[in-house]
């Protein structure tokens, strides 16, 4: 308060005649060098503190609007320096505004009672009956809602981690909201209970109540025209607009809701796009896209996922209500108009086609096709490796990450082969080799979990699986050895040993964070014993995730040394040499696979509806001037690329090793 005063009677005196009123006017403190001239037909109640207003605005055309107090009712506020407050139909009351913000033509903005902005809300995710509920907070990040979500078995640390948001909650009390500084406000309605951080702009929001919009200057929240969000938290760098419809949901970091989408009961974590369809009780993890306006997505977990037009999941038990859910771990991919009668688990990278009515769990074989077939569903397994669309979903996720801020909540690992993927290719291949045992070699239909697979699929997808495995193992490899020219296998041998124990055994996907499972398992007992706090979770996450490449090693060099039938004390030159040639087959084997994908996009169907009016050759000029030729398309020319660097990398790794030849020590 000590560049604060009280008001002087000539200027009580001047605001007097300029319309303004107060119900006391000592209750008013003012900046020192506070000018009365821009404040006019302001009703002030309550105590009252007031900035000083030097800035001039500039509004789109060229208008100019200095800063200062109009046609407003203001109560119990605290308004900074350069603020702009104009047509206030209503009043604002118990607001701390933030300096150079600007707010104008707004309803309503009230702080009603203590409110803790949002945080501590329950969202009933997955099942709509309950059960699953998840106690949003600004601070919430994928991997710690899927243990939360998911672990209900560990019923201490669900417990512990709700007391933790539960006292986070209640430090968020508070009678007064906050808005941040540089925040634009226009044509709004109603704001009510909601704390809005620095940088954000909301232009024509119908209803924003009980949340919390956490943007700030490295990443602006924008909140367009018609949006009504309820019961919510908003993360930094969220667009939400065209009459979205937001009730009980935590929208995560980048996220982008548009084009009037409506999402009840649900968690988005980063970078996930909902346009025109619905969403309920979903857990959305990173990169869950739905961008048309017949799909629904109900009552499931999903990652890394793209729905197709009229994707749509089915949840109900009739006589019990709807309490199925279903997972479709990352990558799934929906087309249109597919179903799922959920329960059902979708395995990773896996495309679904068609209608599904039978509760089906691919889990362990990833990579596949699910295909409907007159009511029944195929498996293809493995298939979806040499498809071009899952390698071009994987290059682009990198670079569409919409995250400005430059502290992130979700630990996110885009790799496709994982410990996490390639242990659930080398279960693929005792699945499949197991029903080959049970059923037969000759067997034409092989059934798994309510699915059927054709018998060339099933050697396929062995085959495939195989190649896959064996590109995983060498990238590891040739990635440890790295650029440096050995001299003796001993020096080679030293340099396979891991760096650390931690990464054996099972790994999981925790919603975007692929880490070891015994790492998982150490955490949750610290939550278990209470040695843990929210900071400490997060950063824990962190580190794990930072760890990947050391983890990964661990666990790499484990299978390789199965594949070689020794340790690496007893490893050879001959052994190292021979993995490096068959992950070179591997890798220019599935670019050429690839590669032949590709050219179906180029082939005399894809060219159908092209060259309307004219010959066959007017056909093929209409579309390479729409879409280019096969030889010069930019993903193509980058799986040659790849082909040339790989096979490259491959014999200049083979050359560093030539003096270790004749050295076994």
């Amino acid at each position: 308060m000590n560049n604060y005063r009280v008001l002087t009677s000539n200027e009580i005196s001047t605001l007097i005649s300029q319309g303004c009123s107060a119900e006391d006017w000592s209750a008013i403190s003012v900046a020192k060098d506070f000018d009365t001239q821009f404040v006019a037909r302001v009703q002030f109640s309550g105590t009252i503190q007031l900035g000083s207003f030097n800035k001039t605005f500039e509004l789109p055309g060229g208008l100019r609007q200095h800063t200062g107090l109009y046609n407003c009712r203001l109560h119990n506020c605290i308004i900074g320096n350069n603020v702009y407050i104009d047509k206030i139909h209503n009043y604002i009351a118990n607001y701390t505004i933030g300096d150079d913000s600007f707010i104008d033509n707004i309803n309503l903005m009230v702080v009603d009672g203590v409110t803790s902005f949002g945080n501590g809300v329950k969202v009933p995710v997955m099942n709509e009956g309950g059960g699953r509920e998840i106690p949003i907070f600004d601070n919430l990040s994928a991997p710690l809602a899927y243990i939360q979500t998911l672990y209900r078995h560990r019923k201490a640390v669900t417990q512990n981690i709700q007391q933790m948001i539960d006292e986070y909650a209640k430090k968020q009390q508070s009678e007064r909201g906050v808005i941040g500084k540089n925040v634009c406000l226009i044509n709004c309605g109603t704001i009510k209970n909601v704390r809005i951080g620095d940088a954000a702009i909301i232009k024509g929001a119908s209803i924003l109540e009980n949340g919390s919009i956490n943007s700030n200057e490295e990443a602006p929240v924008i909140i367009g025209s018609g949006v009504k969000c309820k019961d919510f938290i908003l993360c930094s760098g969220v667009e939400i607009t065209d009459s979205t419809l937001i009730s009980r949901c935590f929208i995560g970091q980048g996220c982008i809701l548009s084009k009037h989408y409506s999402a009840l009961d649900s968690l988005f974590f980063s970078n996930c796009q909902g346009m025109h369809g619905e969403a309920t009780a979903i857990f959305a993890g990173p990169y869950t896209v739905s961008h048309h306006k017949s799909t629904l997505l109900i009552a499931g977990m999903f990652s890394f996922l793209n729905a197709g037009s009229g994707s749509n999941q089915s949840n109900h038990m009739y006589k019990l209500g709807p309490i199925h859910q279903g997972i479709c771990e990352r990558g799934a991919k929906t087309t249109s108009n597919s179903y799922l009668l959920w329960p059902a688990k979708i395995g990773t990278f896996t495309l679904v086609i068609g209608r599904h009515t039978k509760h089906s769990d691919t889990s362990d074989l990833p990579f596949s096709y699910l295909i409907e077939k007159a009511t029944d569903s195929f498996l293809v397994p493995a298939v979806n490796l040499r498809s071009v669309g899952t390698i071009r979903d994987a290059q682009k996720w990198p670079k569409r990450d919409n995250r400005k801020d430059s502290r992130k909540l979700d630990p996110i690992n885009f790799n496709l082969l994982s410990p996490y993927t390639i242990q659930k290719m080398i279960k693929g291949i005792e699945v499949l080799k197991r029903l080959q045992s049970i059923s037969g070699e000759t067997t034409d239909i092989y059934v798994y979990q309510n699915c059927n697979i054709k018998n060339t699929a099933l050697h396929t997808g062995i085959e495939l699986y195989q190649t896959g495995i064996t590109k995983f193992l060498g990238n590891s490899l040739i990635s440890r050895l790295g650029n440096k020219t050995y001299t003796s296998m001993k020096e080679v041998r030293e340099r396979l040993i891991p760096d650390t124990s931690i990464g054996s055994g099972e790994w999981i996907d925790l919603s975007g964070l692929i880490a070891p499972k015994s790492e998982i398992e150490e955490l949750l007992y610290k939550i278990e014993g209470n040695n843990c706090c929210l900071e400490k979770i997060q950063s824990e996450f962190e580190r794990i995730h930072g760890e990947y490449y050391s983890y990964e090693w661990t666990w790499a060099k484990e299978r390789l040394e199965e594949y070689w039938g020794k340790s690496i004390e007893e490893v050879t030159h001959d052994d190292i040499v021979n993995t490096i040639h068959r992950w070179r087959e591997s890798v220019v084997g599935l670019d050429q696979l690839i590669y032949k994908d590709a050219k179906k996009e180029f082939d005399l169907n894809s060219k159908t509806g092209f060259g309307v009016d004219g010959d066959e050759n007017q056909k093929h000029q209409d579309f390479e001037s729409v879409r280019g030729s096969f030889e010069n398309n930019p993903f193509v020319l980058a799986v040659l690329d790849h082909i040339k660097v790989k096979t490259e990398l491959g014999n200049n790794t083979i050359k560093r090793l030539e003096k270790t030849k004749n050295d076994e020590r």
